[in-house]
């Protein structure tokens, strides 16, 4: 599938702000899934851009506005191809997860961090999941369902920075801490997960008709799971979706902190109102979007030999 991405942030302030230095990582990453065909950011003010590869591999484009200011409104704009993943291949034991060189190698991506620190109640219902599972991947399995059962989505409804645990105790949440208590819950377990920012062309009815080649939406968050021998399996809770050609990776981290689609400071006193938005284009209409799979579907796909098609931080 073509897509082709505009992501907009405008920021207005009550007062004159002397001057603003930002980062924005809403560049869309290439790899095995999706290429990048084109990308471009305009800012206004204009600002010289200077762009390089964070420790994580993401894009990371940096820019400052030294003249006096009352808004800032920034445009990132992408065409990204996308396809599905290929078909997991191997379900190795539980036990995989203990060796030194794996653990060693993903060492990173097994700690606790601002977003995912886990408590004992949230361990212990890890444990709970996955200690009776056959394999690592019924293990993801198992979290991705009760991720999505766990929590309810609700916009607006957490702040960045909230406690896990907490989020998890009154269940409501946006995409980020569906995605956040996936990570935490992995963790728990001794499975290395890591967190991911991206886009979704999204078919439901929060964001646009399953017959819509244009929605408006904003950007989206799942996770990743590293299987022994395999390599990293990406789930979106908030969708009940494996993800697919509907999704657009900007970049992964620990936590959202390690890629948050734009960071800044400012001078001055004023108070910013910020708007943003996302607008995704299908330019190959003949591709519809999928609907979701259910988590019976998802354990099939995440066994050997199976084809299955697969087809917002708000999202």
């Amino acid at each position: 599938m073509k897509l082709d991405i505009c992501y907009r942030t405008l920021f207005c302030f009550d007062t004159v702000v002397r001057e603003s230095q930002n980062e924005v990582r809403a560049c869309p990453t290439t790899n095995q899934r999706q290429q990048l065909l084109n990308y471009r950011l305009t800012l206004e003010p204009s600002a010289r851009i200077l762009s390089f590869t964070d420790y994580w591999g993401t894009r990371v484009d940096q820019f400052g506005v030294t003249d006096d200011h009352h808004a800032l409104e920034l445009t990132a704009e992408a065409s990204v191809e996308t396809q599905d993943p290929l078909a997991i291949t191997a379900t190795p034991p539980l036990e995989a997860l203990s060796e030194s060189e794996f653990r060693q190698s993903h060492e990173e991506y097994l700690t606790c961090t601002r977003h995912t620190n886990w408590n004992s109640a949230l361990a212990k219902e890890a444990h709970n999941l996955t200690n009776d599972e056959p394999d690592v991947n019924s293990a993801v399995a198992a979290i991705w369902e009760f991720v999505n059962t766990r929590l309810s989505y609700e916009p607006d409804s957490t702040q960045i920075g909230e406690c896990i645990t907490e989020i998890a105790a009154r269940g409501t949440g946006v995409c980020q801490d569906f995605a956040h208590l996936g990570v935490a819950l992995c963790r728990s377990a001794g499975i290395p997960a890591r967190y991911v920012s991206g886009y979704l062309f999204s078919s439901n009815d929060r964001t646009g008709s399953i017959d819509s080649d244009l929605v408006r939406v904003q950007t989206h968050a799942w996770f990743e799971a590293a299987i022994p021998g395999v390599g990293w399996q990406p789930l979106d809770p908030t969708n009940k979706l494996t993800v697919g050609h509907q999704h657009v990776k900007i970049g992964h981290g620990r936590d959202y902190d390690d890629v948050p689609p734009l960071r800044g400071v400012y001078s001055g006193s004023g108070v910013p109102e910020v708007k943003a938005s996302v607008e995704i284009r299908r330019m190959d209409p003949t591709l519809s979007p999928t609907t979701p799979l259910q988590p019976s579907l998802l354990r099939e796909v995440m066994k050997p030999h199976t084809r299955l098609q697969h087809q917002q931080q708000q999202q």
